[in-house]
């Protein structure tokens, strides 16, 4: 009966020794612990050489970017000038054309009448005109040799002037019409790319209406609202950077107008500044103009000695002989091989180089 009680409480008591045993085994106590700190204090004879890098200041330029737009500066609309029907349109949106080349052909032949017309009448003053003056000549003969009154003299001149006035009008009648009729052919002002039609063959002109739009792409500029602090810092001539997003390029620019007045709802300045000819660049697009607004001290050091572990960065420091790992913040990669800290280190302090095997990995 005692042997059979031990029993009974002999197996619990075993069981939860043993639970307590594995539970202790799953919190790693019979593993073996390392106290906190470096996992080796004497890491000076890890550095595989003497070679270090003293964190200094240097001073940047410092850019407020703001955004612009690029324009043409050779832009011009085609319009008629007269009411006509559109017979042809020689071009659409993307065309390049030349300077003097056919973009429009209008309906013409009520102004060929008008032509004719007018040279018809011109040619039956010019016989009237001949006559008179033939009868003019005769009579200051006449009055010279005295075989005509002085009123026959002045009546012919009169006539004469009357029948020049006429011819000289008549004249200026077919040089209009003539002028008319070339309105009736649209030519390419410049030479350039069309942009946007906005008319089909069949379609009435109305005078002044919209028909096309051309830009010359040798001529884009880019144009941007600049806050007045800045924009009183700018002069003609000054070379600035234009960064183009679309593109991932950054060219330059040359300042070559500053509006004189301010927008009085955004206090700004309208700055335009023409750049060179760039293929991939139409007029609308987006563009980021950098304006230099002064300079700032950034700390930099040598891109290669920056390490990394996952997604973080540090650099190896020599401190009291003993080199520490330091995570550190990073900047912007300058095109010399440095990168910007933006925290992590001071000046004065000693970046190490290359850190043996073991010291990138502590396990």
């Amino acid at each position: 009966m005692n042997k059979s009680m031990l029993q009974k409480t002999l197996v619990p008591v075993l069981t939860v020794v043993f639970l307590l045993i594995l539970v202790a085994w799953f919190a790693g106590a019979f593993n073996e612990k390392i106290a906190p700190g470096l996992k080796d204090k004497s890491t000076e004879g890890l550095l595989l050489n003497g070679d270090y890098f003293t964190v200094e200041i240097a001073k940047e330029a410092l850019f407020e970017p703001v955004s612009a737009s690029i324009t043409a500066k050779y832009a011009t609309v085609i319009s008629s000038r007269i009411l006509a029907r559109i017979e042809t349109i020689k071009v659409r949106s993307g065309d390049l054309v030349k300077k003097g080349e056919l973009l429009i052909q209008l309906e013409k032949s009520d102004l060929n009448s008008k032509v004719l017309q007018a040279g018809e009448s011109v040619k039956g003053v010019r016989a009237r005109y001949e006559e008179s003056k033939s009868n003019f000549e005769r009579a200051k003969d006449l009055f010279k040799k005295k075989l005509t009154s002085e009123f026959i003299l002045d009546k012919s001149r009169a006539d004469f002037q009357s029948i020049e006035a006429e011819l000289t009008a008549a004249k200026q009648q077919l040089s209009q019409a003539k002028t008319t009729l070339t309105y009736a052919t649209l030519l390419s002002p410049i030479e350039g790319r069309v942009v946007d039609r906005f008319a089909e063959p069949g379609n009435t002109a109305q005078p002044g209406s919209k028909l096309l739009t051309l830009y010359n792409p040798l001529s884009l500029r880019v144009e941007a609202q600049v806050r007045e602090r800045l924009a009183l810092t700018l002069k003609q001539g000054q070379t600035i950077q234009v960064e183009l997003p679309s593109v991932d390029r950054i060219i330059e620019g040359v300042i070559e107008e500053i509006v004189p007045a301010a927008n009085t709802g955004s206090r700004s300045f309208l700055i335009k500044a023409s750049i060179n000819f760039n293929e991939d660049l139409l007029p609308g697009m987006y563009a980021r103009v950098l304006i230099p607004a002064g300079d700032q001290e950034r700390l930099y050091v040598p891109l290669d000695r920056v390490a990394r572990v996952g997604q973080l960065d540090f650099l190896w420091v020599s401190v009291d002989g003993q080199v520490q790992r330091r995570f550190v913040r990073l900047g912007k990669e300058s095109s010399d091989g440095m990168v910007a800290i933006i925290s992590g280190v001071k000046v004065g302090d000693k970046i190490a180089t290359h850190i043996s095997k073991r010291l990138l990995d502590p396990d």
